[in-house]
């Protein structure tokens, strides 16, 4: 398949996952692929997957918190590949399930705000202008289903989650007159390393698959063909949504 041959991604987060899941997808689809991460060890082996499987890769270790660091991916993905047409902002930290609203630490919280909110304005800033000197293009933003629903014990991540849709639908009207269409990704319960501990207690895994209609997890490549399918032409009519990919849970 090369529905994005001779197209440039930029993926942050893509160290592990649904980030290195979805770098996989779009470099065997024929994709330039920059894999951004604050883990550069991550990155690096991203890439050298990409690579191995015949792919076009490259890496760097960033900060989405930092926009400078953010300006500097995207610098990156221009020199290598000479423009950026499809960014997914995918970069964030999980939630802590211990604490009420009123026990969070303020510092946290900020944390939080600043990495799975900041870090998405952050990118979507700086890659708006490449992708318009590259003619437009698509970007897609993680959110969560934590973005559509709230949930007890974790209001830090469900306001950053909540942002990130809003912050996605306010992009979308800004840039759809100049040919970038930004669209959101909400996975549920996600089979990745950051989750697998949790999947291992068998108390956990039960009551995570009784809260998804379809029984299980999803796996990290299922979100990464919502991903694919966001940014192609085949989603040409696609613009502002919050997509999500949640085995039901959202529907009960």
């Amino acid at each position: 398949m090369s529905r994005f041959r001779a197209k440039s991604v930029l993926i942050t987060g893509a160290a592990s996952g649904i980030g290195r899941a979805t770098a996989l997808a779009f470099a065997a689809e024929g994709a330039s692929v920059l894999v951004v991460d604050q883990n550069g060890s991550g990155a690096h082996d991203t890439r050298e997957l990409i690579r191995a499987a015949g792919g076009t890769a490259e890496s760097m270790r960033a900060d989405v918190s930092d926009y400078g660091q953010c300006q500097a991916m995207v610098q990156c993905a221009v020199r290598a590949f000479g423009g950026l047409h499809i960014a997914f902002n995918n970069a964030g930290i999980p939630s802590s399930l211990a604490f009420r609203i009123h026990e969070i630490e303020l510092s946290d919280w900020q944390q939080m705000l600043n990495v799975n909110l900041g870090g998405v304005f952050n990118s979507i800033k700086a890659e708006v202008p490449a992708m318009l000197a590259s003619g437009g293009g698509a970007i897609i933003n993680t959110a969560s289903v934590a973005g559509l629903i709230a949930a007890k014990n974790m209001a830090s991540y469900v306001a950053a989650k909540h942002g990130v849709v809003g912050l996605t639908k306010a992009a979308a009207l800004d840039l759809i007159g100049l040919g970038i269409r930004v669209n959101a990704v909400c996975p549920a319960a996600t089979r990745t390393a950051m989750l697998e501990g949790a999947l291992a207690i068998p108390e956990i895994k039960a009551s995570m698959e009784s809260d998804h209609p379809i029984g299980r997890a999803a796996a990290a490549d299922e979100v990464a063909k919502v991903v694919l399918f966001l940014a192609s032409e085949e989603a040409s009519f696609v613009v502002g949504h919050a997509m999500a990919v949640d085995g039901g849970l959202t529907i009960k």
